[in-house]
């Protein structure tokens, strides 16, 4: 039995050389068959139509999203229209209940001012009379 030789850098380039060849050979074999060539281009044809009938679903789901938040901004924007005109249909009513306590308040004080001075006015005849 004879011992291991390791092979020199000469032999290892060579046999480097000899596997780019037989894989470049290999590649230009299949570019140059048409049926080989046929079907890879199918293949990218495929993957190109299922990207884009991805992208057009991702589209489509988009659009979507995006009447629905549009359909939900509407809503909320009935919804705060609707909570201002309630508030201001409140404020409006408080305004008229203060409007019409203040008159009720200055009639009030009104008539008791009358009422004092009607007394004022009889205690006045009272001590002119003496009676």
């Amino acid at each position: 039995m004879s011992g291991f030789r390791s092979p020199d850098v000469l032999e290892r380039r060579n046999n480097a050389d000899a596997v780019k060849k037989a894989m470049l050979e290999k590649f230009r074999a299949v570019t140059q068959d048409p049926v080989l060539a046929e079907q890879q281009r199918a293949k990218r044809v495929a993957l190109s139509e299922a990207r884009a009938a991805r992208a057009a679903e991702r589209e489509a789901a988009r659009k979507v999203r995006e009447a629905e938040l549009a359909a939900e901004t509407a809503r909320l924007a009935e919804f705060e229209a609707q909570a201002q005109r309630e508030r201001e249909a409140a404020e409006a009513l408080l305004a008229a209940e203060k409007a019409e306590q203040e008159a009720q308040l200055a009639a009030e004080q009104k008539a008791a001012r009358d009422a004092r001075y009607v007394a004022r006015k009889a205690a006045k005849k009272m001590r002119r009379r003496g009676y």
